[in-house]
């Protein structure tokens, strides 16, 4: 008699049991209250540098407005030189000293609570943000090219930071307290007011860019966003998947804006995390996941994100004031004299 070969099926993996969190995530919320509060700051700010610009180039004539020191917030590159000059002497500059304090604020916040500057403040993140969000046509670049041009935001930091640290101090000083340097702010503003045809191609191309593909800016060009992922490297925290809870549906992953297979790993340490907690709130199970610093083995709630972010710049803000480093103290005739010429001056 011919033995029958008996083919035993797979064991089935048990799936793991659904346990619902209450109450629900309020973390987005925060979050987009952050990013608008900010976004209108900034605004407010252009507005009233774009008045203050105005006075002067029309010899008086027009609506007077002080000068909004937030704006040095938008010279990332003279607030890293003025950031050099305050290490190697001690002293605090007197040009542009607003936006070096900005800097160790969003610094500060990114070593804290990981590259969060980028996803709870930076208003041109906002703008990415929303801009693939109000589009319909999704892309995702194959891994290969993905990671081949998330290289050139490192590559751009890269030559800044070689730029600044090349240069002496007395250098510095030279560029900043000179005519260029003065009225850098005044230059940017025009490079937007009087944008070219080549200029209006490739912002029309970013913006393009950022409604087919998820933070385009951000991911690939964002050379400010590079140090503050490299700052975010050192975090004391990082979002945590507590894998005998994970239930294993993947909405994490397909929440995270930085597309950062969080649901395959159990600790996120990558330096795109921007601790926007976007997995956190899409995560239906109880205590799967969450925002944690493993050194206290504690969690950090997103208040406690959104309470140390508005400490840190306001503490900063109140900081420089105080100490008389924030206003760059320039009289009236100077800026008559500078203004009106921003545009004649050439880089030294």
């Amino acid at each position: 008699m011919k033995s029958v070969a008996t083919v035993t099926a797979p064991p089935k993996t048990a799936r793991k049991k659904l346990v619902k969190r209450a109450p629900p995530d309020r973390s987005q919320s925060l979050r987009r209250a952050f990013q608008l509060g900010f976004l209108a700051l900034n605004v407010w700010i252009g507005v009233e540098f774009y008045l203050f610009v105005r006075y002067y180039e029309t010899g008086g004539r027009s609506v007077y407005a002080s000068r909004p020191a937030g704006v040095e917030g938008w010279l990332p590159i003279a607030s890293l030189m003025n950031l050099k000059v305050l290490l190697l002497t001690g002293r605090t500059p007197t040009i542009h000293a607003a936006g070096m304090f900005l800097l160790l604020a969003f610094l500060a916040m990114s070593w804290l609570f990981r590259k969060s500057f980028c996803g709870w403040l930076c208003p041109v993140g906002t703008v990415s943000e929303y801009l693939w969000r109000i589009g319909r046509l999704r892309l995702r670049l194959p891994r290969a090219l993905d990671i081949g041009l998330r290289s050139l935001k490192y590559l751009l930091l890269g030559l800044f930071l070689y730029a600044v640290v090349s240069m002496p101090v007395a250098a510095i000083r030279a560029f900043l307290e000179g005519p260029y340097g003065l009225v850098d702010d005044v230059k940017m503003l025009n490079f937007f007011r009087f944008l070219g045809l080549s200029g209006g191609i490739v912002l029309a191309l970013l913006v393009v860019a950022s409604v087919l593909i998820r933070n385009f800016w951000c991911r690939y060009l964002c050379p400010y966003g590079a140090l503050m992922g490299l700052v975010s490297s050192l975090s004391p925290v990082r979002i945590r998947r507590e894998d005998s809870l994970c239930i294993d549906c993947g909405k994490c992953a397909r929440a995270c804006p930085a597309l950062l297979p969080v649901d395959r790993l159990v600790s996120i340490r990558s330096a795109e995390c921007t601790a926007c907690l976007e997995c956190v709130a899409a995560c239906p199970a109880a205590g799967a996941l969450a925002l944690t610093a493993p050194v206290v083995k504690r969690r950090v709630p997103a208040w406690l994100v959104a309470a140390g972010i508005a400490v840190l710049f306001l503490g900063t803000y109140a900081t420089a004031r105080w100490t008389g480093h924030w206003n760059t103290q320039l009289s009236k005739t100077t800026y008559f004299e500078l203004i009106p010429h921003a545009n004649e001056f050439q880089h030294p």
